[in-house]
Order: structure tokens, then C-alpha cells, then sequence
């Protein structure tokens, strides 16, 4: 399914450490790997990456998987050495408590854990609600506010413990699959398409900032101009218990890449998408988006300028936003070969006009 080269890609990915908008680390295994196979790999001043196939092709189409990741900052340092903090993205206060972590300081990782109370110190009708943030911190094991002022500093960010592992040939577990397995993606549609002779530019981004605005997809759209783009994030697996599908839709690990339709995928674009499916008879899911508009970088990226034909294509994940998101290979392999082929037939004269 995959070349050893690429997996060992994904694991160096997903164990890399990028907190949103302290993307560094992941942006540096991303572009060491795509810098072997594309044509230009350039940076910018918010810290995406930008790679580009055929680059003096007027018709540019963009692929975008943004490579941050939900983390906190450390906002305080108490008399007794102990990190307060606050969330940096989406976090679910259920998950925190009693999570390892680590701060990344110019020195290093300094590595701790999250602590709270203990239960057995909790009143009745405290244990049955959730801790807010401020109730909990971070505990490094020092012994005063000198001790760990040696060590970290106020505004340092905190990403959870890396922890990437394949539970089976096709699953796996990490604390950063939304959304690297996007970003992954985006490399080896690069990759592959690299192989071809392509009619059209092809600018590969893994975005920073999506956890806290969609903020790096912004400025990347604004630079490259595209005529479309395709964007991949992680969309919600509901083959667990107590999600109703007639709510979210009927989406399982493993049957394919998640084809959206929605205010911002343009019709023209999902129709070439869901043909080169059918062509090569690639299994994919049909989503109708939980709502209009919002929440991946496709929504920005197709307000940029003039206006741009964007398509969503999502990976299932299980336990979003949590230490524990998983993912299944094969979906990751959909969306790749359905790219692929979509990509390599465009003729550079398509017209997404509604």
C-alpha cells in the first residue's frame, strides 16, 4: 500500500511536536522529505510550506494539510514550581487531566504531566463535572519557582507527548492526526505526481494556524493565486456508539476517503473528483457537511481573492482533538490515489464557473 520510505515519513511526522503557531518541527521533517522529489520547497513568514511541481504552468492547483496541532502555552509559574496554562486550539477539558506533555523551550523538550486534584479529595458534586483549565497545571517535578524558571519560561508552548503507534497493519493511534495525515497526504500526492507529466502547476502546502483561525492557509492561498484547490483535513468518524448517523452520516475507518458536499466545495471540482473515483474504481464515502460553512481551511481558501474552485477531502478519525485520534491507512491511500488521477488529467483549461 505503501513504500517503506513513506511510512517511515509518517512516523518521524506524527512524533514530531507543533503546537499551533509553533509549527517548527513538523515543518522540518515535511519539507527535508518533499525537498527530494519537488521542484521548489520555500517557507514563509508564518511557517507554512510551499512546494511546487511545474512551476511555470499558468493553471496552479493547491493542495493544502495543515501540520499544527491542539497544545497549550504556559501563562504563569507559581511560588512552588508549578506551569499554569492555557489552551492554544480546540481543547476538550474531559482529556487533559493526568496527560503527559511536553514544553518546548529553545533548550529543549522539558517534559511533565498534568495534574489535579485527587479524587479523593474531590467533593460529591465536584466529581461529576468537568475540571476547567485553570483547576489543573503542569507538573515538571521541581521544587521551587527558581527551580523551574531555570528551565522553562512564561509563553513557552506545550504539545502532548508524542505517542504515534500502529495498532494493526492498517490503524493507528497519535496525538497529531488532525491533521498530519492530511499534510502526509498532500507529500505524497507530491511525491507520486512528481512521476508524471503534469499540465498544470501543483503547489503543495502544509498550512500552519488552522486550530486558532485558519490563519496560514490565508496568506498561502493569497501567494500562490490558484485556480483550485483541494484541501485535506480529518472529518468525523461515526461508526462508534452514540453518534447518530442520521445526524453526522454514515462514515467507517477504512471504506475510503470522505468526499464532502457543501457551501465550500464547488460542484465542477467534487464532479472530477468523484469521476476519477469511479474511473479507477477507488472506494470513497459521501459526507453532507454538519454545517454550511467553516472549519477546515477549504472555507478561506475559497473566499481568497476573486474567489477559488475549493473541494474537501477528509480522512476518518476517531477521538478528534484528543491524545488517542486514530486513523486508518487505507483511507489515507483513497484519498491519495483519487488526487492523483484527478490531478494528472487535468488539462490546464477547466472551468469551475457555477
Amino acid at each position: 500500500m505503501f513504500e517503506a520510505s513513506s511510512l517511515e515519513f509518517l512516523k518521524e511526522f506524527m512524533l514530531s511536536s507543533s503546537p499551533t503557531g509553533y509549527e517548527t518541527e513538523a515543518a522540518e521533517v515535511f519539507r527535508k522529505y518533499t525537498g527530494s522529489f519537488c521542484h521548489e520547497v520555500r517557507k514563509d513568514v508564518l511557517g507554512n510550506t510551499i512546494t511546487v511541481l511545474n512551476p511555470e504552468a499558468e493553471f496552479k492547483v493547491m493542495l493544502a494539510g495543515h501540520y499544527d496541532e491542539i497544545g497549550f502555552q504556559i501563562v504563569h509559574i507559581s511560588d512552588s514550581g508549578l506551569l499554569y496554562f492555557r489552551a492554544n486550539g480546540g481543547i476538550d477539558k474531559l482529556n487533559v487531566p493526568s496527560s503527559e506533555v511536553d514544553i518546548l523551550t529553545p533548550a529543549g523538550k522539558v517534559p511533565g504531566v498534568i495534574g489535579k486534584k485527587p479524587i479523593h479529595l474531590l467533593k460529591d458534586s465536584e466529581r461529576s463535572k468537568a475540571l476547567e483549565l485553570t483547576d489543573m497545571w503542569i507538573d515538571i517535578g521541581v521544587e521551587s519557582k527558581a527551580e523551574a524558571e531555570k528551565l522553562v519560561s512564561v509563553g513557552d508552548p506545550v504539545a502532548m507527548r508524542s505517542n504515534f503507534k500502529m495498532l494493526t497493519d492498517n490503524r493507528f493511534v497519535s496525538k497529531g492526526t488532525d491533521d498530519k495525515i492530511g499534510a502526509f497526504i498532500v507529500a505524497e500526492v507530491m511525491r507520486e505526481l512528481s512521476k508524471r507529466k503534469l499540465a498544470v502547476g501543483v503547489y503543495g502546502v502544509g498550512t500552519v494556524q488552522e486550530e486558532v483561525g485558519l490563519r496560514g492557509s490565508k496568506v498561502s492561498a493569497f501567494g500562490i493565486d490558484p485556480n483550485a484547490a483541494f484541501i485535506l483535513d480529518v472529518g468525523f468518524a461515526t461508526d462508534l456508539p452514540d453518534i447518530p448517523k442520521s445526524q453526522y452520516g454514515d462514515v467507517s475507518l477504512g471504506k475510503g476517503a470522505i468526499l464532502t458536499r457543501s457551501c465550500d466545495n464547488n460542484r465542477i471540482l467534487g464532479a472530477l473528483l468523484r469521476d476519477a473515483a469511479k474511473r479507477n474504481s477507488t472506494a470513497y464515502q459521501e459526507s453532507a457537511a454538519h454545517r454550511a460553512t467553516g472549519g477546515t481551511d477549504a472555507a478561506c481558501i475559497q473566499m481568497n481573492r476573486a474567489g477559488v474552485a475549493t473541494a474537501l477531502i477528509s480522512i476518518p478519525n476517531r477521538y478528534m482533538h484528543s491524545q488517542v485520534e486514530m486513523c486508518d491507512l487505507r483511507d489515507a491511500r483513497s484519498a491519495i490515489d483519487i488526487l492523483v488521477e484527478t490531478i494528472s488529467a487535468m488539462s490546464g483549461k477547466e472551468c469551475f464557473e457555477l
